[in-house]
């Protein structure tokens, strides 16, 4: 394995390094559902999907179960 002939400063070490903080991704509000997102991703809302503030897809409708007098006994 090649080993670095010279010692690196602590100055030019840093600056190398100062660029390897991760940057926070960017978040963006929905005007329509008032969503908060990822920036150029497709979310869901309420079992929707949306995409730039526009259903791009109708999420499945559950049967809404209801409960019988003779089952709260």
């Amino acid at each position: 394995m090649p080993n670095p002939r010279n010692r690196h400063s602590r100055m030019r070490k840093r600056q190398r390094r100062t660029h390897d903080s991760l940057a926070l991704p960017t978040l963006s509000t929905c005007p329509t559902t008032g969503e908060v997102h990822l920036r150029h991703h497709a979310y869901q809302h309420e079992g929707n999907t949306y995409y730039k503030g526009v259903m791009v897809a109708k999420g499945k409708v559950k049967a809404e179960t209801t409960k019988d007098d003779s089952e709260t006994e």
